[in-house]
């Protein structure tokens, strides 16, 4: 499956080859910072089918922790997820472009979600990281 995405001004395009994995509502503090919303929609990439296509310059990088920058378009801020290690590894859903081909399994770190947001769709909700499978 081909994805493609681009930013608010469209200064940066990307495309990535196969499926998006683990789509996930995070609610944590920093998600919700970045995202200006309630919380961030994202989605595990396989790095290596992953790349920007265009506007590579204008790509922008916060260490938001030791192993995580989070990447954003320095000219209109659109968030595009982390990248670790140099690679891409988390993808921001609200980039993509049509169907992502997949839809959101659960909710993470809801024990400090917003106090003015209801989660209300069904779906699983973990006050951290849900437990490992």
């Amino acid at each position: 499956m081909r994805i493609t995405g681009r930013c608010l001004c469209g200064g940066i395009t990307y495309e990535a080859n196969g499926p998006l994995e683990n789509i996930t509502s995070c609610h944590c503090t920093m998600c919700r910072w970045q995202s200006g919303s309630a919380f961030g929609v994202t989605a595990a990439i396989e790095s290596a089918s992953f790349q920007w296509t265009t506007g590579v310059e204008l790509l922008s990088s916060y260490q938001s922790s030791s192993d995580a920058s989070r990447m954003f378009c320095s000219i209109c801020g659109s968030n595009f997820g982390a990248m670790e290690e140099g690679k891409m590894t988390y993808l921001s859903l609200g980039t993509v472009m049509g169907d992502p081909g997949s839809l959101p399994a659960d909710h993470i770190f809801v024990g400090s979600k917003a106090p003015w947001y209801e989660i209300a769709d069904g779906l699983p909700q973990h006050d951290e990281w849900p437990p490992s499978e």
